[in-house]
């Protein structure tokens, strides 16, 4: 393994736990920003009058997702399971803000 990712024998229990406080950490970062971009699209739509739900784009991002799983050699219907969580917390969001 590399330097920033040594070998699990290497490391003891303390710092891989660290390590997953800090990747806990990223994800939330990341479902933050997520949503900031999903809230200035949900205003876009309000703006020219267009639906809050765009079933082709989910569509697309349901592919991306599990084409990221592959990549990544994660479990593709778990990747998926989050992303249909994030779609519809934004869903939810755009239509309460409406």
């Amino acid at each position: 393994m590399t330097e920033e990712h040594p070998e699990p024998d290497e490391m003891n229990l303390d710092e891989l736990r660290e390590e997953i406080e800090n990747i806990d950490r990223e994800i939330v970062e990341l479902i933050a920003r997520r949503t900031y971009v999903a809230e200035t699209i949900a205003a876009v739509k309000d703006d020219r009058d267009l639906p809050t739900t765009d079933e082709k784009q989910e569509e697309r991002v349901m592919e991306r997702a599990g084409d990221n799983a592959e990549r990544f050699d994660v479990d593709a219907n778990l990747v998926k399971a989050i992303f249909r969580l994030l779609i519809e917390l934004n869903k939810v969001e755009q239509r309460e803000k409406r």
